[in-house]
């Protein structure tokens, strides 16, 4: 994963921030709905993030195969069942 942990950090970064915003958005008693739609902005960059892990493992897993086959196979299959769950 060496290869998309720079990009996974600065989104977790401002993943981190936004999360910040909407704490401080209800410290200042701001609207309901406006939280709520800061909390679903920061739960697709989750989302997004989450993504890119499995998207960057399921590449390496590919360009590096296991010369195992059953183990092989079975790496695959985690890494669709990660995507599936979401």
């Amino acid at each position: 994963m060496s290869g998309c942990n720079k990009d996974v950090l600065n989104r977790l970064k401002r993943t981190e921030g936004q999360l910040r915003g909407v704490q401080r958005m209800i410290e200042e008693e701001k609207d309901c709905a406006d939280v709520i739609t800061q909390l679903s902005a920061v739960s697709s960059s989750v989302n997004r993030i989450m993504g890119l892990i499995v998207a960057e493992n399921l590449k390496q897993c590919l360009e590096n195969p296991d010369s195992d086959a059953e183990s092989q196979a079975k790496k695959i299959e985690q890494a669709v069942q990660l995507i599936v769950k979401k």
